[in-house]
């Protein structure tokens, strides 16, 4: 039977989260059926990964501390999809962010207040993630290198020279064991949420996804970028400024990771160290297409993500099984993302009738109405 016009917007709102939710559900049959290999209790296991992520108060402090940079990192890959860029550069923008972040208490005067210090670390990161996200987009733009390609390159050497400055010219002489850069001050470290172990960059995370997509969604630069990321060649045959544009996502979605590096710094690892590479720059990646590259679903599937992540010491001890198993869940998801994108043009398909019908019923329902 032919559906109506109501069904019809039901059936289209819904359709943008069919690929996730099928892909949600083949990743726990693969994963089931990996568990079931190794000869571990496969129910069991998918129960203490619930337990691990959101069985108790504790875990959902874990869960929600992992997920407050991967917020932040899965808009540097967000953003630039907008205009049609595939960015997977966040780590590189993450560390250098932190690494900035951590340089500017040492550029301070003794005793300035943290209203001062804490919104200067915050622009020292953003600066160095956007400076250095934006620039894949501009040779992308205007060199036309591989945005894909030369993001994980320059990721690579972001790390490298990350870890140069940490283990060479800005390590603390007292950072024996583990190399580091002069520690925050007290006075200019971030604490955490009222009632919570968690810092606040939980909470500036949710406001970044909820600010970037209104930005997307409700705003003439937004509408713009998504015209560039559906076709360039009709972005460009209207007039609009293409390669200002993917500069402007880019730089805004680094801006988004070297803020993560921040909060790392100032409310985590207390310095710029090797610990500030946690792959969240990576497991962004992974939010993000997740998320379908909808900033408001990032915060969702961030959560999600960050419950995997923190379960994995739960599996270890009840199971005895390795810390890694949840990167198996990850990479299974992430290959189930894939294969369900490659099916994207079928669901278009599906939305084009479903608008169609949503619009052309429309008339005919208002002359049942007059008549």
């Amino acid at each position: 039977m032919r559906p109506n016009a109501s069904s019809a917007r039901l059936m289209l709102g819904a359709l943008p989260a069919l690929p996730t939710l099928c892909a949600l559900a083949g990743t726990l049959l693969l994963f089931w059926l990996f568990l079931l290999v190794q000869g571990a209790p496969a129910l069991d296991a998918i129960g203490l990964i619930f337990q691990g992520a959101f069985g108790s108060s504790f875990a959902w402090q874990s869960t929600l501390l992992r997920a407050s940079p991967l917020m932040l990192t899965a808009l540097c890959v967000a953003l630039p999809a907008q205009v049609g860029l595939i960015v997977i550069g966040g780590e590189g923008a993450l560390a250098l962010g932190g690494l900035a972040a951590a340089v500017v208490p040492q550029c301070l005067p003794a005793g300035t207040p943290w209203l001062v210090a804490t919104p200067l670390m915050a622009v020292a990161g953003m600066l160095a993630g956007g400076i250095w996200i934006g620039a894949i987009g501009a040779l992308r733009q205007w060199r036309g290198v591989n945005e894909t390609i030369s993001s994980l390159l320059m990721s690579y050497i972001a790390i490298a020279l990350f870890k140069h400055l940490v283990e060479g010219p800005l390590r603390d002489p007292a950072s024996l064991n583990k190399p580091s850069t002069l520690p925050v001050p007290d006075a200019m470290t971030i604490g955490s949420l009222p009632g919570l172990e968690v810092h606040w960059g939980l909470l500036w995370g949710v406001l970044a996804c909820i600010a970037a997509w209104v930005f997307v969604r409700h705003s003439t630069k937004g509408f713009a970028m998504r015209v560039v990321g559906g076709s360039n060649r009709a972005a460009r045959l209207v007039g609009l400024p293409v390669g200002m544009l993917a500069l402007a996502a880019c730089s805004m979605g680094g801006a988004a990771a070297g803020l993560a590096g921040m909060f790392e710094v100032a409310a985590v690892q207390g310095s710029a160290n090797a610990s500030l590479l946690a792959g969240y720059g990576y497991s962004g990646i992974l939010v993000a297409f997740a998320a379908r590259q909808n900033p408001l679903a990032i915060v969702l599937c961030a959560v999600l993500i960050g419950g995997i992540e923190a379960s994995g010491s739960l599996l270890q001890r009840r199971l005895d099984l390795p810390d890694a198993t949840t990167l198996v869940l990850q990479g299974l998801l992430f290959a189930n993302l894939l294969a369900w994108e490659a099916l994207g043009g079928r669901i278009v398909a599906w939305r084009v009738k479903l608008q169609a019908l949503a619009v052309t019923e429309v008339p005919v329902q208002l002359e049942k109405t007059h008549a």
